[in-house]
């Protein structure tokens, strides 16, 4: 089964995609997705009839978007991605889940992706 995930926005969307079958939700995640993404994820894959080793390849939305949401999400991915030993991709734009499937498909793995927030970070100096 495969995973696509974005948590760009306060909206995290996911996806489950297991041959012809797809299956796709919306968690209205706000300030909550750090503590509660793991356990949304836990209960989507029970609810479906999958384990966490029913996972083949995750693929990630790597932004334009939120700084704090995609840290979160790409972070949480990878590290899910690296104690599977499965791959996980990344894309961008509005076709971002066709590019991670064709990326898929053709036997990539990024082994991490990192996240594109679309400008520089707006660093504050620190006053001392």
């Amino acid at each position: 089964m495969i995973l696509l995930i974005d948590t760009s926005t306060s909206v995290c969307q996911l996806t489950f995609i297991d041959g012809e079958v797809v299956k796709k939700y919306d968690w209205q995640a706000d300030r909550s997705l750090a503590k509660l993404l793991l356990g949304y994820l836990n209960d989507k894959l029970s609810g479906n009839g999958f384990t966490w080793a029913d996972i083949s390849s995750i693929g990630v939305f790597e932004g334009p978007g939120s700084f704090t949401g995609l840290r979160i999400g790409i972070t949480v991915m990878n590290t899910i991605a690296d104690a599977q030993n499965i791959p996980i991709v990344g894309g961008r734009g509005d076709d971002w889940q066709d590019i991670a499937l064709a990326k898929l498909k053709s036997g990539q793995n990024e082994k991490i992706v990192l996240p594109f927030y679309g400008s520089e970070a707006h660093i504050t100096a620190p006053r001392k």
